[in-house]
C-alpha cells in the first residue's frame, strides 16, 4: 500500500507541474497573439487615418478594417476631410514618417477590451502643393506654403475592441498633457 501512494503521488505531482507548464504555454502564446494583433491594428489603422487625411489614400472604406464605424464618425480630422476643410486638400502627399509609440499593456486571452495611451507622430511628409493651386496658397500663406504643414503631434487614449475574433479602434480620445 506504501508502494502504490508513493507511485500515484509521483505520476500526480509529474501531470500537475506538466498541466501547470501548458497552462503557461497557452497564456504566454494568447498573451503574445493579441499583443501583435492590436499593436498592427494600431500601428497599420493609424498610419492609413493619416494617409486617409492626407489624401494618400482615397476610400474612407479602407479604415473600417481598424476602426469601428461610431470612432470614424466622431474623428474630427476624418470629418474634415469629408468636409474639405483638411489643411492638406491643396497638396500632393506622397509619403510620410509614421511613429507610433505605445505603452505597455496587458490583455488576457479572455478578454474583449484594452485600453491604452499612444503617441502619434509625423516627423517628416514628403510633399508639396498641387500646381494648380501653387500661387493661390503661396499667396495667401507665404513662401514656406509650398510643403505641406506639419501633422500636430498628439497623444491618445485608445480604447479597442474584439468583436468577431477582430481586434478594432473603438474610441480614439486626444489627452491633454
Amino acid at each position: 500500500m506504501k508502494y502504490l501512494r508513493r507511485i500515484v503521488m509521483f505520476f500526480a505531482s509529474r501531470l500537475f507541474i506538466i498541466c501547470l507548464i501548458v497552462g503557461l504555454m497557452i497564456t504566454v502564446f494568447y498573451y503574445a497573439m493579441n499583443l501583435s494583433n492590436i499593436q498592427i491594428i494600431l500601428k497599420d489603422g493609424m498610419a492609413s487615418r493619416a494617409k486617409y487625411v492626407m489624401g494618400m489614400e482615397d476610400k474612407k472604406s479602407n479604415l473600417e478594417k481598424y476602426f469601428l464605424t461610431v470612432c470614424l464618425e466622431n474623428d474630427s480630422l476624418v470629418l474634415s476631410v469629408e468636409q474639405g476643410t483638411s489643411p492638406y486638400t491643396d497638396y500632393n502627399v506622397r509619403g510620410i514618417d509614421h511613429r507610433l509609440d505605445m505603452g505597455f499593456f496587458w490583455v488576457w486571452p479572455w478578454e474583449n477590451t484594452v485600453r491604452l495611451n499612444i503617441q502619434e507622430k509625423i516627423p517628416r511628409i514628403d510633399g508639396r502643393v498641387k500646381g494648380t493651386k501653387a500661387d493661390e496658397v503661396i499667396a495667401q500663406k507665404g513662401a514656406e506654403a509650398v510643403y505641406p504643414p506639419a501633422w500636430p503631434d498628439a497623444e491618445y487614449r485608445v480604447l479597442l475592441t474584439r468583436e468577431k475574433g477582430q481586434w478594432k479602434i473603438k474610441t480614439l480620445t486626444p489627452t491633454n498633457k
